[in-house]
């Protein structure tokens, strides 16, 4: 069983999320609600959840004011956020999990799960790169976190080479490395690369790093020929938008 507590300032969002969980995830326990950062933080203190819902958009103090008043963040969390591309953006580079208003039940089943896999809670390096993106609003990310069985790798986003489509996992291939096996979709590893203009989906088992691109060969939808001589197939919906890149 999860002892999880739920903080929103919202009481609908509360009860919502409560009932969603008792339908979709009985092994989930709520065992508190809050409905301020600082109410949490107390009732963390004496409940020790092993999983925070937390809302990111609070009065007062909201929810990455709150995760710096820890030294060390012994529990899971997923975020509860409406939609802000940018909290978004640096909540995916940490390699860290949301959920967006209205919560869909499906996804909050596959968050659950996440948590359930994970073999570790998120390192501390995680939250720091997190809060440092937040509160200094960088738009200049240079490494991403890269969630792994293990827990996760920070890499340099430039060193990526090409990423490949396995199922429900990405398969990365990076510079003077073996590949890295990422816990992520390729369309979530899409979105998580998106800030980078080198990087450009050319099919659909395929993301590559442009600057990688040795040379293009042509054909139906023609093959890319990558630094690590490697061979990537572009799709041919894919080709024309490919092309204008070069």
């Amino acid at each position: 069983m999860i002892k999880a507590i739920c903080i929103d300032d919202e009481v609908h969002c509360l009860d919502t999320l409560a009932l969603l969980l008792k339908e979709y995830c009985p092994q989930v326990q709520v065992i508190g609600q809050c409905r301020s950062a600082k109410k949490g933080l107390e009732v963390i203190e004496s409940t020790k959840p092993d999983l925070v819902f937390l809302d990111i958009e609070m009065p007062g103090m909201n929810g990455f004011d709150m995760l710096e008043q820890f030294v060390e963040i012994p529990f899971a969390i997923i975020f509860i956020t409406s939609y802000d591309q940018y909290a978004i953006k640096a909540i995916r580079f940490s390699a860290l999990d949301y959920l967006l208003k209205p919560i869909d039940p499906k996804e909050l089943i596959v968050a659950v799960q996440k948590v359930e896999a994970r073999k570790s809670l998120p390192a501390a390096a995680q939250f720091d790169m997190l809060l440092k993106q937040i509160n200094h609003k960088r738009s200049d990310f240079v490494k991403i976190a890269i969630p792994t069985a293990e827990g996760f790798e920070l890499i340099p986003a430039d060193e990526v080479i090409r990423c490949q489509a396995n199922d429900n996992y990405t398969f990365i291939f990076i510079k003077n490395r073996s590949r890295v096996t990422a816990c992520r979709t390729l369309k979530e590893m899409e979105e998580l690369l998106e800030p980078f203009s080198f990087f450009i989906r050319v099919h659909h088992s395929w993301i590559v790093n442009l600057n990688e691109v040795i040379r293009y060969v042509r054909g139906e939808g023609g093959y890319l020929v990558m630094s690590d001589d490697s061979m990537v197939n572009v799709s041919r919906s894919r080709k024309e938008s490919l092309l204008k890149f070069f």
